[in-house]
This record gives C-alpha cells, structure tokens and sequence, in this order.
C-alpha cells in the first residue's frame, strides 16, 4: 500500500469516526439497533368503535411508558378481512437493548395493566398464534429504508 492509499484510509477512518461521535452527541446516546415488529390480532365488531375511541384519547402515562420502553414509530392499523371479521395490525420499532425485560416493565406499570383492561376485551387473538402470545408476531417478508 502506497502512502496516499493509507492517508485516504486513514482519513476516511477519521471521519466515520467523527460522524459517530456527532451521531452520539446529536442523539444523546450511542447509535441504536432497530428492531421492527409487524403483529396482529382479531378485533370483536361490537367493540370496534370503543377501541378507536380509547386510541384517539390515548393515556399520557401509557404513552410515556411505551417510550421508555424503547417502543418508537408505533401505529395500529384496522381492517375487515371478510365480511363481519375484523383485525388489527400493529407496527413499531424496538431500540432497547432487552426487549423482554423492557415488556415485562411495561407490563408491571399500574398504568399499563389499567389500559390493558379496558382494551384487551376488545380483542381477539388468532387461531395460529403461539402459545404465549396475545399479539402474534408477523414475519418480516420484506424491508426498504
């Protein structure tokens, strides 16, 4: 290697460097890791517009909560699949580092569990989900940036 080729790797090197430390300081912490979850669950008819009521006054605690939880860019979508068969879809972004012990803190939030009363009546998880889940985890087919 010739002495300009390392001067242009070692430059090149120096501002990759630099940008991280602005990306760090811009951000307040250090580059994230994004993970995307697609879910999906069946919603009950008759408590369709309840579900859309709650969700358009949505608690500031629970907000809160799912913020420091690491959740981001989190949307719930509503579709009839067939005639008098409804579901919800969710999608969001998790950049914690422990996304169990993240959801298990979620989950002992009083806030939360208070929520979770008045909004997990009005749904209806699907046949195929797994043994745990309420929510089932879609499989990401396909991602663009």
């Amino acid at each position: 290697m010739n002495a300009r080729t390392a001067f242009r790797i070692a430059a090149i090197t120096l501002v990759a460097a630099a940008s991280l430390v602005l990306i760090r300081e811009v951000s307040g912490n250090s580059p994230e890791c994004v993970e995307r979850y697609g879910m999906v669950i069946g919603i009950k008819p008759e408590k369709i517009e309840y579900y859309k009521k709650l969700h358009a006054a949505a608690w500031p605690g629970v907000l809160a909560k799912i913020k420091e939880c690491h959740i981001r860019n989190y949307s719930i979508y509503f579709r009839e699949v067939e005639k008098g068969q409804f579901l919800l879809f969710s999608y969001f972004e998790y950049t914690g580092g422990d996304f169990e012990a993240d959801m298990a803190r979620m989950a002992a939030d009083p806030e939360t569990q208070r929520w979770w009363k008045e909004t997990d009546p009005c749904q209806t998880p699907i046949p195929t989900r797994g043994e745990k889940e309420f929510w089932s985890r879609m499989e990401e087919a396909f991602h663009l940036d």
